[in-house]
């Protein structure tokens, strides 16, 4: 009889047989898994013993301190208040200009202008009287805030009644003349007593207003306005 198998059958034989060699040739999962967790234990007990030793504590302690001692110390703000007090120190005293003068008899005076007013001012020692082109003061600024604004230079300097006050004016008008007036007060008390500079400087007194008025143009009614424009 013939004993030879087809070839259908002989395919699944070889594909059991190959089958049944490769699940004795893969080791199983557990074992694996069990290696790779004892690896893993035998790591960590290396790394606690490299960390657990007494020998490598101090030499972090000595790396931190050469970090704290290489650090730059911050300072609350040292530095910067003696730089500036050094440029303090560097600047050079600046002695004021004084634009009024003494004359021979001790009378100290001052010019003062404003828009196209002009101020001849003189002061000496008095009773506090004002004159104004031969009128008084009141009479001759009538608006109280203009009384205030000559006096003012007076009262900085602590000068108000202590000193006559003689004053020429001209051009412009009482705005204009105001301003005038205050400025040739406050260079004439300047040159009187040059320690007074500061004061009549802070309270702006010793400042020329070099506001003008704005020319007329040729073609137009004003600075700037121009006449009604008529297309017919």
């Amino acid at each position: 009889m013939n004993t030879e198998l087809p070839e259908n059958e002989k395919n699944e034989e070889q594909t059991a047989a190959e089958q049944a060699s490769a699940a004795e040739t893969t080791p199983e999962p557990e074992e694996t898994v069990t290696e790779s967790v004892e690896v893993v234990e035998a790591v960590e007990i290396v790394v606690d013993a490299t960390v657990e030793t007494p020998a490598d504590a101090p030499v972090a302690e000595e790396s931190s301190v050469e970090q704290e001692t290489a650090t730059p110390q911050l300072t609350l703000g040292e530095s910067v208040s003696d730089t500036a007090s050094d440029e303090a120190e560097e600047k050079p005293y600046v002695e004021p200009k004084i634009r009024g003068r003494i004359d021979k008899f001790g009378t100290a005076m001052g010019t003062g202008r404003r828009k196209t007013s002009v101020a001849r001012v003189r002061i000496k020692e008095g009773t506090g009287k004002f004159v104004v082109n031969g009128r008084s003061l009141e009479d001759y600024f009538r608006l109280e805030r203009d009384q205030k604004m000559i006096k003012a230079p007076l009262n900085a300097v602590e000068e108000l009644g202590k000193v006559d006050v003689w004053v020429r004016v001209n051009g412009g008008g009482i705005t204009g003349q105001t301003g005038a007036v205050v400025l040739g007060i406050a260079r004439a008390l300047q040159a009187k007593n040059p320690a007074n500079h500061s004061l009549l400087s802070e309270g702006g007194y010793l400042t020329r207003d070099g506001r003008m008025v704005e020319r007329k143009k040729y073609g137009l009614a004003k600075a700037r306005k121009s006449f009604q424009f008529s297309k017919r």
